[in-house]
């Protein structure tokens, strides 16, 4: 075996992906532009690190269990003026992560909530944070089933990992006192934990007929809006005024 070929072979044992398959041209490289050793293994690092870090983003991009992918870019700050582009960018820089706020987006139907909850949970994704998303119907199919279920057990576990849970349509299903019961326990989980999105076509003075207890109500916006920005959205549908027709 020449050298070229062990070089390639410790490669793969090592996991150096980069290094493996662009052996020869590092080498072929240096020789032309007369590279340092320390020049040479500077450039061999830096890009297996870049490797790495694109495959990590990449595994937390898959876990956090995206619907479609929304980008802060293509949210219409003119149709929805709800919220600012100073709000916008402030919470894009993280902090509220960091500090471990949570945020809740109320509004009706086609105002623009989960766009901006999945823009803010891509962005967090991109600076290294685990995230989770899921629908209240799904959410409470995995608390129901986490301890019977492979998958479920799987996605609770993510949950419970992540930096920021991102809760989508809540209020849109009826959900039963068991149901409720076992929300206040996930919110109690994550309390102080990780940060939570929120979003709602229900008022906050309206959950206490969602979840049916006022008691558990009162507990769960405790520690909900203990550190918390809300965010009302009205206007009409974005999807309504933009739809697309065949004819």
């Amino acid at each position: 075996m020449d050298k070229l070929e062990q070089i390639k072979e410790h490669a793969k044992e090592l996991s150096l992906n980069y290094l493996r398959i662009n052996a020869d041209k590092i080498i072929e490289e240096a020789d032309l532009n007369d590279y340092s050793y320390q020049d040479i293994l500077i450039k061999i690092l830096e890009n297996e690190i870049e490797i790495r870090n694109k495959k990590a983003q990449e595994r937390r991009l898959k876990n956090a269990g995206f619907p479609v992918i929304k980008k802060i870019e293509d949210f219409d700050l003119d149709f929805q003026k709800s919220i600012t582009k100073k709000q916008i960018n402030r919470l894009l820089e993280m902090e509220w992560i960091d500090r471990m706020y949570n945020l809740i987006f109320l509004g009706p139907p086609g105002v623009g909530k989960t766009h901006l909850s999945i823009s803010l949970g891509y962005k967090a994704v991109e600076l290294g944070y685990k995230v989770s998303f899921v629908t209240m119907d799904n959410l409470m199919h995995v608390l129901k089933t986490h301890e019977i279920s492979r998958k479920s057990k799987g996605k609770m576990n993510r949950i419970l990992s992540s930096s920021l849970v991102i809760i989508d349509e809540l209020g849109y299903l009826p959900i039963t006192r068991e149901e409720a019961n076992l929300f206040f326990q996930l919110v109690s989980a994550l309390h102080e934990q990780a940060s939570i999105i929120i979003t709602s076509n229900k008022g906050l003075e309206d959950w206490t007929e969602l979840l049916g207890d006022p008691a558990l109500t009162t507990a769960v916006l405790d520690r909900i809006t203990y550190r918390c920005e809300l965010f009302s959205m009205s206007g009409k549908s974005y999807r309504l005024e933009h739809r697309k027709s065949l004819f």
